[in-house]
């Protein structure tokens, strides 16, 4: 079971780093394909796994045509 569900839009949408600039590119790629790579940041709402609902910083790895990859929570908002 995953740790986390996203439950509501992704908002508040910030680029990290793109390209080059992104330290795991080569295994991103390797596991999910060439693209033009970024990480990203986002604020969503999150059901954890005992049901509770947060407000949490999300990261993660987005290539057009093969989409968002390895979601992660950063920080809790709320």
């Amino acid at each position: 079971m995953k740790p986390f569900e996203v439950i509501s839009e992704i908002t508040q949408i910030e680029p990290i780093a793109v390209g080059s600039a992104i330290r795991d590119l080569a295994r991103l790629r390797r596991l999910y394909g060439p693209g033009r790579w970024r990480k990203l940041k986002g604020v969503a709402l999150i059901r954890l796994r005992d049901g509770i609902i947060r407000r949490a910083e999300l990261h993660w790895y987005e290539a057009h045509g093969i989409g968002r990859k390895e979601i992660k929570r950063k920080c809790y908002l709320d």
